[in-house]
């Protein structure tokens, strides 16, 4: 299970890496070069809209890297989804700007970042269910919610890199070649990853399955026929989580640049503090997942973003380093109470064949709903002008959280000794 877990973790840390280190450059340099002829705001604007692309096809990343996993095993969605997700990110560190080739330029942006999401949309999937199938019922949340420490490491490299380049160089030889350099390194990121996960073996219970020829033939059609509402409840139901992780590490950090006059050095400090907190604690919390239950820690963490919304938002806008840290720990801490056990309790809620399908796309829809439009409604209902804090923002998460909350009372408790029973009821006859 340590190998398992730690190949697992890697591999979702490379590819969120990958993910992130757009993310970071859509907020603080993709605007101006590859959007000119905008106002700061439209080009921020501009290169969020790309971001959100990588969201997008997310799900359809599910889709057909969940059918892969249904159909001929967990363990080929890992390869495939690294390499196109490292390949992709390494060329987005080769377009030229907007200066070199014109329109051309975003538009190999939005290819680009399409295919990272289609990567993506099937790493999580994968990853998640090879510690999940390998793992004992009573540790499940604990061993699953090491590939969820991934995203946290992958955050921390990417702007850790961002960090250490906007410090280290002038503002001239940054916007020329260095924020490019993130984007190259993915390339020998993901040829380690490739490396070390080689040597996994197929799931347990997927190889019960292909013995006994009890693959579904049309994992998609299945999910849709007998699962549709499951999927659009935990679609709902995880949309606060992306909500408040890309308010945080996405949106804040352009608010802070631009509009607050903070410098970015110390803006991707503070995030990357709270982002490395939340990291280290995710075990505690699937611990905790373990112990009383996934929809417990969920509906806690649910109730928690609704209420520190409106003081996040009150002490990012102070401008000054500990108490925006603290805005966004909070932040984060409420959502990793939800994301620590939804590693385990996602695959709980489907039966064994089509639970690659079902699972990830449930996971990666609830990114389109909460992950890919909040960073541009959030720019959108903060750019009025007004001195204040950008109280529509918090608004805005607020009633995302509350939603959430009200999807996740509409599911099942799924701890083991209530998930067994549940499968074998959902099972085919």
């Amino acid at each position: 299970m340590g190998r398992l877990a730690a190949a697992s973790l890697v591999g979702t840390a490379i590819e969120f890496f990958d993910f992130f280190v757009y993310g970071t450059a859509a907020a603080l340099v993709l605007g101006p070069l590859f959007f000119p002829t905008f106002s700061p705001a439209a080009g921020t604007l501009a290169a969020f809209g790309t971001f959100a692309i990588g969201f997008l096809s997310r799900p359809l990343g599910s889709v057909v890297f969940g059918h892969v996993g249904d159909r001929h095993g967990r363990r080929p969605v890992l390869f495939a989804s690294l390499l196109l997700t490292g390949g992709a990110t390494v060329a987005v560190g080769c377009v030229p700007t907007y200066d070199s080739i014109g329109v051309a330029a975003p538009a190999l942006l939005l290819v680009l970042r399409f295919l990272q999401g289609l990567g993506l949309g099937g790493e999580w999937g994968g990853a998640v269910l090879l510690t999940a199938e390998h793992a004992p019922a009573g540790r499940r949340a604990l061993w699953a919610s090491f590939p969820q420490i991934g995203p946290a490491v992958g955050f921390l490299l990417a702007n850790g890199v961002m960090l250490a380049l906007t410090a280290g160089l002038d503002h001239a030889d940054f916007r020329s070649w260095g924020w490019r350099v993130p984007f190259w390194a993915a390339g020998l990121l993901a040829a380690a990853g490739l490396a070390l996960r080689s040597s996994l073996a197929e799931t347990p219970q997927f190889e019960a399955l292909a013995a006994e020829g009890r693959q579904a033939s049309a994992p998609l059609a299945e999910v849709v026929r007998g699962h549709w509402r499951l999927v659009l409840l935990t679609a709902g139901a995880l949309a606060v989580g992306y909500a408040v992780f890309y308010t945080v590490s996405t949106w804040a950090l352009a608010y802070g640049t631009e509009r607050l006059g903070v410098p970015s050095t110390v803006m991707l400090t503070c995030v990357m503090a709270a982002v490395a907190v939340k990291g280290a604690l995710t075990p505690v919390f699937a611990l905790l997942g373990d112990r009383y239950g996934r929809r417990t820690l969920c509906l806690a963490g649910c109730a928690a973003s609704a209420l520190w919304m409106f003081p996040m938002v009150a002490l990012l806008h102070t401008g000054r380093p500990l108490p925006m840290f603290l805005g966004f720990l909070g932040s984060l801490l409420a959502f990793m109470a939800m994301f620590a056990v939804v590693a385990a309790y996602l695959p709980e809620l489907y039966e064994p064949r089509v639970r690659c399908t079902g699972a990830a796309v449930g996971y990666n829809l609830a990114g389109v709903l909460g992950g890919a439009l909040t960073p541009i409604v959030a720019t959108a209902v903060s750019d009025g002008g007004s001195p204040g804090p950008p109280w529509g923002v918090a608004a805005y998460l607020t009633v995302v959280a509350l939603v959430s909350l009200g999807c996740f009372a509409l599911l099942p408790e799924t701890l083991p000794a209530r998930a067994e029973p549940a499968e074998r009821e959902c099972a085919p006859a």
